[in-house]
Order: structure tokens, then sequence, then C-alpha cells
């Protein structure tokens, strides 16, 4: 993966947790719960825990583009 792509990847979640609300908690597993601006500033600074972000909402879009996401949900909608 070349520098600009993932560059471009961490614009668009930082795009992302820029629409949160700013009152908002999320939690990154053991590691704690983290503002958005908190994990804008750490996807910012390219740490453990901006990578970790990266991936995980890198992971949530492609599911959605894949359908996986409301394939799920309408299975659930129909019970």
């Amino acid at each position: 993966m070349t520098d600009n792509t993932e560059g471009d990847r961490r614009e668009l979640v930082i795009a992302r947790l820029m629409v949160l609300p700013s009152n908002r908690k999320i939690a990154i597993g053991n590691r704690g719960a983290y503002t958005p601006k908190e994990l804008i500033d750490h996807v910012r600074k390219d740490d453990e825990i901006g990578k970790k972000v990266v991936a995980i909402e890198i992971a949530f879009i492609m599911a959605l583009k894949e359908g996986r996401i409301y394939g799920e949900v309408s299975a659930d909608n129909e019970t």
C-alpha cells in the first residue's frame, strides 16, 4: 500500500470522526474510551491507537460496500 493511499484512508477516517457528536466516547478494546477529537489526534499521529481506529473504520466501510452489514441487519429484522 502506498503512503498516499494510507494518507487518503486516514483522511477518510478523520472525516467520519468529525461528524460524530463531540460528547460521545468510543471504546477501543481495553485501551479506554476516547472522544472523536482524541481519536482524530491519534489518527493524525499515526500511533498504535490511530492505526487501530483506521483499520476498524476501513473494515466497516468495506463491509458496507460488500453488503455484509445490510445482509446481517436485514436477516435480523425478518425474525
